[in-house]
């Protein structure tokens, strides 16, 4: 996440990287990175309750103005539980995240058709007539 980050930053696009993982994001070097203290794969907060993904998404996207010097970590104040014993036991339990395939999903069958054509041109993310990628 950090390497690709930090090609973003250099072609002039701001990036923030969301983390569970504080001794990996600290050595992957992202330019800037909002940490939230929650089991992986719940980075953004506890699954069926937006309005704390929200505040969550909010505090961590306040980091582009607060975090001036590149390689900061915003570390976010929300706890997820008032004791911190499911630290000890969040790779214990069953996997509660959603399953993994190992084909690529796509959002529609147009990405499809785009991705398996291999026409990378016609996968660029930025249209605009300014830059050509």
């Amino acid at each position: 996440m950090g390497l690709i980050a930090r090609h973003a930053e250099a072609a002039g696009i701001s990036t923030l990287c969301m983390s569970s993982a504080l001794d990996i994001t600290r050595a992957v070097n992202p330019p800037r990175a909002a940490f939230l203290d929650y089991p992986l794969g719940h980075t953004t907060g506890k699954p069926g309750q937006p309005a704390l993904q929200r505040r969550i998404l909010l505090e961590a996207l306040e980091a582009f103005t607060s975090l001036e010097e590149p390689g900061s970590i915003k570390i976010l104040p929300f706890q997820w539980s008032e004791d911190l014993t499911w630290k000890a036991t969040a790779q214990m339990g069953d996997d509660d995240r959603l399953s993994r395939h190992d084909t690529p999903q796509y959002q529609t069958e147009e990405d499809r058709l785009r991705a398996e054509s291999r026409d990378f041109a016609a996968l660029r993310v930025c249209r605009c007539s300014e830059c050509a990628g």
